[in-house]
């Protein structure tokens, strides 16, 4: 027993100085080559796309050297990851898979920033020589929205071997949240230590887009340790996480309805940028309330206008009706009645109402049951419900039978001591009235 213990350890320590040394060997990406951007950040037109296989080892000493030719219809790319970024489980599917994470991979041109804050990256210049090389920047979006990447690469000229130089995350592709709740989106990046570039500092950026319009939401000059003048209200990042960890994630204390929409973090190194997109959603259901509640006694014949108000609801999204449950559990669907348009409050949700006539003249509703309103909403379906109680519907319960007949005898006997009381204290008066005058 002691024997195979020692070589269960040796084998052990055998493998993981291999793997350190040679790098783990991941599965082929696929992906495509993009010959032509696209115009107006739109997709990609099928003829500038061509079909590449991404080959990926943490370790440029794992590549064999014996390279694959490209093809007229595919390209073959040798890729060297430290940060294994491109190792993830999300980007390989398996071959009989309908969904397939998406990859692109593009030619990049390094070149200075302009934005105020990144400006001390390159000041002043780096030496020509290090970016005079070949590069190229890809994108890829896992399955599942489990992960988003952003890599840029570099490969001497003309050579086939490439080096992720900066690769950014998030693990946040799609976020939901409710008003008030705080919000993390995630980012992180890694960038290659062995770069002249790493040295020089690096800015982290975050950009809010919703329908065209955009903004600044943070900016952070890691070379200066600087924040810029414009930073939107509740929105932090962690410094020591950034610097330590390179954790770039957002963090808004307070979510608003006017936080929906796309984010955009973006790192820069001196002559470099990669940036991953991040979808963050406001979602609040609605409060119901309706009126008149409760509801009046009704008799036959009788029409009861109800009213259900949704209000605080956000997106505006909504799918307003009414349903009658009777007291035998079934229930009966009344239809979504007169609904009035959107409104909008000062915080940014939406409120809207819905009117139904109740004709019991024409409905075939039973007597006692519940008339509820049901929204249904991407932040769940929604219920309120008032009683109705009707007297006298179709054929008269025995409650009521009961009811009446006890009304009808109380009456009869009011009227019985109302006229034997006149009876006997009327021909009394009359003669006391007419004995005073004679005296």
């Amino acid at each position: 027993m002691a024997n195979f213990d020692t070589i269960y350890k040796v084998t052990l320590f055998a493998a993981t100085c291999f793997t350190t040394a040679w790098g783990i060997s991941c599965p082929a990406v696929d992906c495509w080559f993009v010959k032509e951007p696209a115009r107006g950040g739109g997709l990609s037109s099928g003829n500038t796309l061509v079909k590449s296989l991404l080959h990926v080892r943490t370790d440029a000493r794992g590549h064999s050297g014996e390279f694959q030719q490209d093809t007229e219809g595919e390209r073959f790319y040798y890729i060297t990851d430290p940060s294994a970024t491109l190792c993830h489980e999300s980007l390989h599917a398996h071959r009989d898979s309908v969904h397939k994470p998406h990859c692109e991979i593009a030619p990049l041109v390094p070149q200075p920033a302009s934005v105020q804050w990144v400006v001390s990256l390159t000041d002043p210049p780096l030496s020509p020589p290090y970016l005079q090389a070949d590069w190229l920047s890809t994108s890829a979006h896992g399955l599942n929205d489990q992960l988003v990447i952003s890599n840029i690469l570099r490969a001497p000229t003309a050579s086939r071997e490439h080096e992720v130089i900066l690769s950014i995350t998030s693990k946040t592709v799609q976020v939901q949240s409710r008003i008030g709740e705080p919000v993390l989106l995630d980012c992180t990046f890694w960038a290659d230590p062995k770069s002249p570039l790493y040295g020089s500092g690096f800015a982290v950026e975050w950009r809010y887009q919703f329908r065209g319009r955009g903004h600044l939401v943070l900016a952070y000059d890691g070379k200066k340790d600087r924040l810029a003048d414009v930073q939107e209200e509740g929105a932090l990042l962690d410094f020591e996480a950034l610097h330590r960890e390179r954790n770039a994630s957002l963090m808004l204390q307070k979510a608003k309805v006017s936080h929906s929409g796309t984010y955009i973090c973006a790192v820069h190194l001196p002559y470099l940028m990669a940036q991953v997109t991040v979808h963050l959603q406001i979602v609040e259901p609605p409060t119901l309330s309706i009126s008149p509640s409760p509801l009046p006694l009704t008799v036959p014949g009788q029409s009861v206008t109800v009213e259900c108000e949704a209000t605080g609801f956000t997106p505006h999204t909504l799918e307003l009706s009414w349903e009658f449950r009777g007291s035998d559990g079934k229930t009966r669907q009344l239809g979504s009645g007169s609904i009035s348009g959107h409104r909008q409050s000062v915080d940014g949700t939406s409120s809207q109402s819905t009117r139904l006539l109740l004709d019991f003249s024409k409905l075939d509703l039973e007597r006692d049951g519940k008339v509820a309103c049901v929204a249904v909403h991407p932040g769940g379906t929604r219920r309120a419900s008032v009683a109705l109680n009707t007297l006298g519907f179709s054929a008269p319960s025995m409650e009521d039978s009961m009811a009446m007949v006890g009304v009808a005898i109380l009456l009869y006997g009011l009227i019985k001591i109302v006229s034997w009381t006149f009876s006997r204290s009327d021909p009394t008066e009359v003669n006391d009235d007419v004995n005073k005058k004679q005296n």
